[in-house]
């Protein structure tokens, strides 16, 4: 068992890590008031390879696997960038692990170097208001129209990200009505198209947080769709989907690990310097047990997130050890970031010490992609055996 990088991975963590110094956090805090997408970063990400990090070379990627796609998240979120850097390229890093699984050759010829190059931007369609983690009980249509040979879609998504400057969408719609299924969570079908603003209205949800990136709803009417875009069978998209999800967990995880190192950098640096009654806030225990606290908790969960990294890697059953880190990082990044405040103080409240925006992206964890509650329930019915208890 290995619990250092190789020569390639650290390589990665620097490489990403000269891009990242390149946009501080003046850069994010800017950003993130001004609710500017983040261009700048995106594209010098996608101009340096990264974008195809986990893709193979013939369709213009490194070859490399999740454990690396891993770093390159961490290291974007640590260096200060947090949520609004990760998620200004991750359906761009995501998107393709599903074409490249389940779309024919002619479909990963056409999208997949594109994705990578960001010469398209993809926005993620999935989610609907009423039915959220249920994702079998979505309602959005996408009906057959014999004469055009195309299909018609119709519906409303909600949390759509990015999708104020996407040019693309993948996007999850029932094709054969839930009465008319065996099982709700058959019948729904998954394509990749363009975002036709036509017959897309687009509003922006005003959030709590990561301002940098857009949240959406979005309202379908009547958008074509040609069979092309149809990835893999019709009715087996929500299979799709299941399957990256193991890999969208490990990537939260290490994520929210790394805005918990960036908090608490930004806590035991400020506690060094503050002096409080003659001496610097950082020589008493009830600081430093704090700071040594988070660490602990954080450097935990870390390594529960790469070990289930290495397992995706290697095609071995990772649902348990995903889950589990993601869970322990949403936790102790959410912490580490909520000490850090405190840590500072009053000046933990103020925007110019960076804190307070990443306690607001660090609630995200604890959320997306899927609540705390329903981790421990998947952990306790596939671990422990126990009965579904929804």
């Amino acid at each position: 068992m290995e619990f250092e990088f190789n020569e390639i991975q650290q390589s990665v963590r620097d490489g990403v890590a000269r891009i990242c110094e390149r946009f501080p956090d003046s850069y994010w805090l800017e950003k993130d008031e001004k609710h500017e997408f983040p261009h700048e970063f995106a594209d010098m990400i996608a101009e340096n390879g990264y974008l195809g990090i986990v893709m193979p070379e013939e369709y213009g990627g490194a070859g490399l696997g999740y454990v690396e796609a891993a770093i390159m998240m961490q290291t974007i979120a640590e260096s200060g960038g947090g949520m609004a850097a990760c998620s200004s390229i991750h359906v761009n890093v995501f998107t393709p692990g599903t074409i490249l699984k389940y779309a024919s050759h002619e479909q990963k010829q056409r999208w997949i170097g594109r994705l990578i190059a960001r010469e398209d931007r993809a926005a993620f369609g999935v989610t609907e208001a009423d039915a959220g983690i249920d994702t079998s009980s979505i309602a959005m249509k996408a009906e057959w129209d014999e004469g055009a040979q195309r299909y018609i879609l119709s519906g409303k998504k909600i949390w759509t990200s990015a999708a104020q400057t996407a040019n693309k969408v993948m996007i999850l719609a029932r094709t054969t009505p839930a009465d008319q299924t065996k099982r709700k969570i058959d019948g729904l079908s998954l394509f990749y198209t363009d975002l036709d603003r036509r017959y897309a209205e687009i509003r922006e949800i005003p959030k709590m947080g990561r301002a940098a990136v857009d949240s959406n709803e979005v309202f379908y009417d009547g958008m074509p769709v040609p069979k092309e875009d149809l990835i893999g069978e019709e009715g087996k998209g929500l299979y799709y989907l299941f399957d990256s999800l193991n890999r969208e967990r490990i990537l939260a995880a290490v994520e929210a690990v790394g805005l918990g190192r960036a908090a608490l950098r930004r806590a035991s640096q400020y506690a060094k310097e503050r002096v409080v009654f003659g001496r610097p806030i950082g020589k008493n225990q009830s600081v430093q047990h704090v700071i040594a606290s988070n660490w602990c908790h954080l450097e935990a969960a870390n390594l529960m997130a790469f070990k289930a990294a290495s397992l995706a890697d290697r095609g071995e059953p990772c649902g348990a050890e995903a889950n589990a880190a993601k869970w322990l990082a949403a936790e102790a990044g959410f912490e580490a970031c909520e000490q850090a405040i405190l840590i500072h103080g009053g000046m933990g409240y103020a925007r110019e010490y960076h804190v307070e925006r990443y306690l607001r992206e660090a609630q995200i964890f604890r959320i997306a992609p899927i609540p705390q509650s329903l981790v421990l329930s998947y952990i306790a019915e596939r671990v422990f055996d126990l009965p579904k208890s929804y």
